[in-house]
């Protein structure tokens, strides 16, 4: 089993993005931490102790340990210093596979924080450093979408999730904040499920989860492609 660092912006980001292939890899046993870079607030209906509950109650749902690295929501910065807090995660997780936003987005958050995980995969790996913990250097970096602009993914690879569907949406729920009380964004919901049935039609599924990556990914055997 891999140990996986699943690491958004702000809370609900992972989930939108990518929470069926969360739920699913926690079922397979792999040992799965969400991280949020930022607490997310402040927002039009949200307060901090309301958020905190939600974001417990989406780990819960999703079956994940969850934790929060403690920068500034809206003025996230790529700087040495949030390289190398983000690098002492990876290390004391030991994080074989690193999930992190789409690079192309919006939101200057989401681009900052796909920058500083990069650079953090180079610096988890140094001596005579700083930085605690053991040194590693994570096999892969793999992107999920939770872009803000009206962009079409276009997908190294998609994951099954016709069977977490259900439980990812109540996750994303769990957002009460952020995805019922607020009208306007109730329509975010049904968005996410029919992006995800339409990038389940491309892989003849119901429902799945599109993800991207700069390095090729090598098998060793068929069995795993959805045939």
């Amino acid at each position: 089993m891999a140990n996986i660092l699943v690491v958004g912006p702000h809370p609900d980001d992972q989930e939108l993005g990518m929470g069926g292939s969360i739920i699913r890899l926690a079922s397979q046993g792999h040992n799965v931490l969400v991280l949020d870079v930022t607490n997310g607030e402040p927002t039009p209906h949200g307060s901090l102790p309301e958020r905190e509950k939600e974001w417990t109650e989406a780990a819960k749902i999703m079956g994940v340990k969850r934790r929060l690295l403690g920068l500034k929501n809206r003025e996230v910065q790529h700087t040495l210093e949030a390289r190398h807090k983000m690098a002492g995660v990876i290390r004391e997780h030991q994080a074989q596979i690193v999930f992190l936003p789409f690079e192309e987005d919006a939101h200057p958050d989401h681009r900052a924080v796909t920058r500083i995980v990069e650079d953090a995969r180079f610096d988890a790996k140094l001596t005579k450093t700083d930085i605690p913990g053991e040194p590693i250097y994570p096999k892969w970096l793999i992107y999920y979408y939770c872009t803000h602009l009206r962009w079409v993914a276009n997908p190294t690879f998609c994951m099954d999730i016709t069977e977490q569907m259900d439980d990812k949406e109540r996750a994303i729920k769990a957002y009460h904040t952020q995805f019922v009380l607020p009208e306007k964004n109730r329509r975010v919901v049904e968005f996410v499920r029919e992006l995800n049935g339409y990038m389940g039609s491309r892989i003849g599924v119901r429902y799945a989860e599109p993800f991207f990556t700069k390095e090729p990914i090598g098998l060793n055997a068929i069995g795993g492609l959805v045939m």
